[in-house]
């Protein structure tokens, strides 16, 4: 199967982004993808965070939601929809879903962000838990015979996450992601390429790459790494699309060549000790 990780540079117009990440997911599918990933935020790269709560939608309803059932349709394609806000519980705050689509069109999965970003250096300062909750559940779904698990950006720094995705082991993960340049130049490629060797599987982090319109610069990059850690696509800057094929007997080859899923001690063991 051919998968394929799309990076943009995301705007504060919802609008002029849902054009933009339907222009792409056409370039993707022409390249032959069947399953396509969008970044995190692909719908709006706000000019202050209360604007995620003002245009979250309801689950399963609202435009942006709307778009990414069409694109999955019209392509017949599995579509990663990066992530979108939807509403919670708490009028002031909002869950960072990432809603997966069939190729027909339905909803086949959503997973909210369950690691919140905080930052501050001095210079940048960044908390995500002012307009966001916290998901809960750690999410893997099947596509044509592949299982898939989900995860975003931050997501990313807590190995513990993928390896509750790994039972069974899945053989793509995602992450979707709006890496910060300073923190996606000091670790992005290093985490990635981590999280593929250590669980013997694809990994694809469609990202946001570049200067927005708001003064923020996020890293970019989007890349598919392979099951060895060797790197197969990357974009490094700016819109684009990373393509690669992701082959069931590599993953096989891997975990056969060196079965390290296999020799894992029980994780109530190590929370025991």
């Amino acid at each position: 199967m051919k998968i394929a990780a799309v990076q943009m540079v995301s705007t504060p117009d919802v609008d002029r982004n849902l054009e933009a990440a339907g222009r792409l997911i056409a370039e993707a599918a022409r390249a032959g993808a069947r399953l396509v990933a969008l970044p995190e935020y692909f719908c709006l790269i706000a000019r202050s965070d209360g604007v995620k709560v003002e245009i979250a939608e309801e689950p399963g309803d609202g435009p942006i939601q709307r778009m990414l059932a069409t694109a999955a349709r019209e392509h017949a394609i599995w579509l990663i929809g990066g992530t979108l806000p939807i509403r919670s519980a708490d009028p002031e705050r909002v869950l960072n879903a990432s809603c997966v689509y069939a190729p027909d069109g339905q909803l086949a999965a959503r997973y909210d962000k369950m690691h919140l970003f905080r930052f501050d250096n001095g210079r940048e300062r960044y908390d995500e838990g002012r307009v966001l909750c916290a998901g809960g559940q750690p999410i893997a779904f099947d596509a044509d015979g592949l299982r898939v698990g989900l995860s975003v950006c931050y997501d990313l720094r807590f190995p513990e996450l993928y390896r509750s995705l790994m039972q069974p082991p899945c053989d793509l993960i995602t992450v979707p992601a709006a890496f910060t340049h300073t923190t996606g130049a000091a670790h992005w490629h290093t985490l990635l390429r981590a999280r593929a060797i250590e669980n013997q599987c694809y990994v694809i982090a469609p990202a946001q790459g570049g200067l927005h319109e708001n003064g923020r610069r996020t890293y970019g990059h989007s890349l598919i790494y392979d099951p060895w850690g060797e790197l197969l696509a990357e974009v490094p800057e700016g819109e684009g699309v990373a393509v690669a094929e992701l082959d069931p007997a590599r993953i096989a080859s891997v975990r056969e060549q060196l079965p390290a899923l296999t020799h894992r001690f029980p994780a109530a063991l190590f929370a025991a000790g």
